[in-house]
């Protein structure tokens, strides 16, 4: 198996220096500014919007269920079972493609291509969903939250990876932070807007096709992020061109049966990914109603609270990404997380305190967890293989998704929310042993890599260069 350093081609965008001495290209024109030289660092920093604005309407869209989720039980005469089928629906295809997305992003389609292609089944799979509610067949709803989900997940593979090839070795952590931060605007903007939206439309269109007009018009994001993987990858593409980076050099040659290789620690990530994110979406996705029959809330207080999770990861992921850039310890911060989730369940289980205090710290905690622990595979698994490492981490955690949200429904049917807490808490526990596990693993077998100090990171690059 290859190492990190194979890889050459790549050096001009993720070493610590502005330009390429093995390969001089010759640039003329707008080309050779600081704007449009890939091998200057603030022509890197204009494409990252681009990057963060990838999987912007896939995030709106994925919840819209979340935010109408009264008016559409009502609407459609469904329980919360069914409700919450439609996000199961979403993880199902992602179980075996989104580590096919990861595979075929790194061998068959590239990232430019990969991330047109996904940000397209988003697309598609929006209209899919929208049609099936303006005539009122749930059957076809749930198709089109399968073909959604065939692009929604590997598009965030296409993101993640970008981001690895750019920033690999710079501000990793900070662009992890950043993207999660735009993404979440997608789900803030969703939470507070499709409401309003829906009253406005079903004001003169009552009913299911009331409903299914105002999903056809969530869609027109699907059609930003998709621009987006355009131009994003045209940029790409030149850097290609400029910089004669090869998408997979000789001798580099990705095989499926690689994952076997794939460390220990990876596998315990995965764990913690899919324990502590089954606690988290599938709580936001039946959120609405929680609140509104616990603290007594109406739909609009009810949806301003439960989106608080996104509107305080928008704020804090970026700042606490930079924050564990320049501190290290990643797996401390894993641990911080988990823990201060585990504590934020327990105040809306069994407690009646404002629970806006409990959504803000919940916020937090998931944002920094989010910062921490996605880039701790690009420190473990070498570059031309982090897409199939993505997909893995991916595929794992819409195992965990699809399955706990059918347990999620079925449990508020016939026991009711605390319960449901309760369950939540204990996935929590669960994440936070894999991360004990993990730091223990670390340090016995890899000298601590995961958990070194932003300093000894900076000391091993400059020792292996």
């Amino acid at each position: 198996m290859a190492t990190n350093s194979d890889y050459d081609e790549r050096q001009p965008i993720i070493a610590n220096k502005d330009s390429d001495d093995s390969n001089p290209v010759e640039l003329t024109g707008c080309g050779a500014s600081i704007l449009c030289d890939p091998r200057k660092n603030v022509h890197r920093y204009l494409l990252l919007p681009l990057m963060c604005l990838l999987s912007f309407g896939s995030y709106f869209c994925y919840d819209n269920p979340a935010a109408l989720q009264d008016t559409m039980k009502k609407d459609l005469e469904i329980d919360t079972a069914t409700f919450s089928a439609l996000y199961a629906w979403y993880s199902w295809p992602n179980v075996i493609l989104c580590f096919f997305g990861g595979f075929l992003i790194d061998r068959v389609f590239g990232i430019r291509m990969g991330a047109i292609i996904f940000g397209t089944f988003v697309f598609a799979g929006q209209l899919v969903f929208a049609l099936g509610a303006y005539v009122n067949k749930l059957w076809l709803m749930n198709a089109g939250r399968f073909i959604f989900g065939i692009g929604g997940e590997s598009l965030a593979v296409a993101q993640n990876t970008y981001a690895a090839v750019w920033f690999k070795g710079r501000e990793l952590n900070m662009v992890f932070g950043l993207q999660l931060s735009f993404s979440r605007v997608g789900s803030t903007v969703n939470m507070n807007s499709m409401r309003p939206l829906y009253d406005a439309i079903t004001a003169t269109t009552p009913g299911y096709q009331g409903l299914g007009i105002a999903l056809f018009i969530a869609s027109s994001t699907c059609i930003f992020s998709v621009l987006c993987a355009i131009v994003l990858g045209y940029y790409d593409w030149r850097a290609d061109k400029i910089l004669k980076r090869a998408s997979v050099a000789a001798g580099e040659q990705i095989r499926l049966i690689d994952v076997k290789d794939f460390p220990l620690t990876l596998w315990l990530i995965c764990i913690i990914c899919v324990a502590y994110y089954v606690a988290i979406f599938p709580f936001i996705s039946l959120g609405l109603v929680f609140f509104e029959s616990k603290f007594d809330m109406d739909p609009d207080s009810a949806n301003a609270v439960n989106s608080l999770v996104y509107i305080i990861s928008a704020v804090a992921s970026p700042v606490l990404g930079f924050m564990i850039d320049k501190s290290g310890r990643n797996i401390f911060w894993v641990i911080g997380s988990i823990t201060i989730t585990l504590g934020s369940h327990a105040l809306l289980a069994f407690t009646f305190l404002n629970p806006y205090v409990a959504m803000v710290i919940l916020g937090l905690a998931y944002s920094l967890l989010a910062a921490s622990l996605w880039p701790m595979v690009a420190i473990i698994i070498p570059g031309h293989q982090l897409g199939t490492a993505y997909g893995v981490m991916w595929s794992a955690q819409n195992a965990g998704l699809g399955v706990v949200s059918i347990l999620c429904g079925m449990i508020v049917d016939s026991r009711g929310y605390l319960v449901l807490e309760v369950f939540f808490m204990s996935f929590l526990c669960m994440a936070l042993i894999a991360a004990v596990l993990l730091f223990i693993i670390d340090q016995s077998r890899g000298g601590g890599k995961l958990n070194r100090s932003a300093a000894q990171r900076k000391k091993d690059s400059a020792d292996a260069e």
